[in-house]
């Protein structure tokens, strides 16, 4: 149980400890202060995996669930940074709108998982493809390194790091199996950070200064604030994320062998959103299923819910080591820039497996994800172009997957479900999907 436990944790470590680095690093936050909030996201993942897995009340699907910060939030909580006038109030404005958030959320789940059906893979699959695809320069700019105006900026150094760690993780992934296979990423960072020693680019700093036991002091960064264009961007986030894990609940209620109903969904959602709600407390980030983990339960047929409870257990106790924490500030940024482009790159090949079962076939849902995708892509492709809009709105409009996402849910309305695109509709309802998943007889929205 213990080792099966700690494959899950492994599985999704990388993917838990991404999102903040990403924010912390647009705060210009310390090594010390890094290593912090690697902690408190790691500690209120292992607390929301443990509300999904063992439950309480009508809270918790009590599935063989993993939840950890999700990527979907990245990309507007650093639109929401960089919006802030005083870098100290940006952690408390994400922490406010996630709070408020997971709320609602938790309030409009037993609703949400009546309503998921304007939620079809057309709409997902263009979400999840523009979640990666707005963390992709992420990954692009920490290989070249750390710092904007350092000699060293995308030097030949730096971009070599980045493209020996990307080939370590392709290699890993090509030729092993089992569980070196599913830490391929992990072990690539672990090469990468090894080699960059004799370049001098590796602080071990941070886990000198790491005390062995800690806990998340609530509310580190200061208390929460709330503004409404962060809210509402948040609350866009918050409803992708739940369409995400309703789809995961369903894939991974066939592959166990016990099917999701309405009933479970709810629950599951439930915890997703109280689990979020809670984690700004211990300055934690929005909660949500870890896809991965649920293609380990099948490759592993180990479906027993209390072994990811367990993983979870691991979580908590990697959160009150702030020493374990920091060991991922040591990574140099080129190396995360390396294997962030496979780790990125993953989620937007997601979001295009997706759409592959949305019915792209029909001439309706291309419109939908051409001009999705056309509108998301507009903050990436040409940052300034809301320059003249209020600096509210353009905590919305600045980011790709909030703008995609409003434009995807109406399009699919307009042309799926109004009038008489009601009638030409071609996407069915998540839970009637017909394809196959390992052996299952149902197939999910979102892989």
């Amino acid at each position: 149980m213990a080792t099966t436990g700690l494959q899950h944790v492994a599985a999704m470590y990388a993917g838990v400890v991404a999102p903040p680095l990403i924010v912390g690093a647009a705060v210009g936050l310390s090594g010390t202060e890094l290593t912090f909030l690697t902690g408190a996201c790691l500690f209120t993942a292992g607390l929301a995996t443990l509300l999904q897995t063992l439950g309480i009340w009508k809270i918790g699907a009590r599935l063989p669930f993993v939840n950890g910060v999700t990527f979907a939030g990245v990309a507007p909580m650093t639109a929401i940074v960089a919006s802030a006038d005083d870098r100290s109030d940006a952690l408390p404005l994400v922490f406010g709108a996630v709070i408020v958030a997971g709320l609602l959320g938790f309030l409009a789940a037993p609703v949400f998982c009546k309503a998921v059906r304007f939620f079809p893979p057309v709409v997902t699959g263009t979400v999840i493809t523009l979640i990666g695809i707005s963390l992709l320069p992420v990954a692009f700019g920490w290989a070249q390194g750390p710092d904007t105006t350092a000699d060293d900026y995308g030097s030949p150094t730096n971009l070599g790091l980045a493209a020996v760690t990307l080939v370590i993780v392709l290699l890993l992934r090509r030729f092993t199996r089992g569980f070196v296979k599913q830490i391929a990423v992990l072990l690539g960072l672990v090469a990468g950070t090894l080699l960059a020693v004799p370049f001098g680019v590796t602080d071990f700093g941070p886990v000198a200064d790491a005390d062995l036991v800690g806990f998340p002091t609530p509310f580190h960064f200061g208390a929460p604030q709330f503004q409404a264009a962060a809210i509402v961007s948040m609350c866009v986030v918050m409803v992708v994320s739940m369409t995400e894990s309703t789809a995961d609940m369903l894939a991974l209620g066939e592959i166990v062998g016990r099917p999701a109903d309405e009933k479970t969904i709810a629950a599951g959602l439930r915890a997703d959103t109280l689990g979020s709600a809670l984690s700004p407390v211990f300055n934690g980030f929005m909660c949500s299923a870890f896809a991965q983990n649920i293609g380990l339960v099948a490759m592993t047929r180990v479906r027993s819910r209390f072994v990811v409870a367990v993983g979870g257990g691991f979580l908590v106790l990697l959160g009150l080591c702030p020493a374990a924490a920091s060991l991922i500030a040591v990574v140099p940024r080129p190396v995360l820039g390396g294997a962030g482009v496979v780790l990125f790159g993953s989620v937007a090949a997601s979001g295009i497996q997706t759409l592959v079962r949305a019915g792209l076939d029909k001439d309706n849902n291309v419109l939908i994800v051409a001009v999705s995708l056309a509108v998301g892509i507009v903050p990436i492709s040409a940052p300034e172009f809301y320059h003249a809009f209020p600096e509210t709105a353009r905590i919305i409009l600045d980011s790709g997957i909030s703008t995609g996402c409003v434009a995807a849910v109406l399009l699919n309305l307009v042309f799926n479900h109004i009038g008489k695109g009601r009638q030409a509709r071609d996407v069915t309802h998540p839970m009637e999907a017909g394809e196959e998943i390992t052996g299952a007889s149902r197939a999910p929205a979102t892989p």
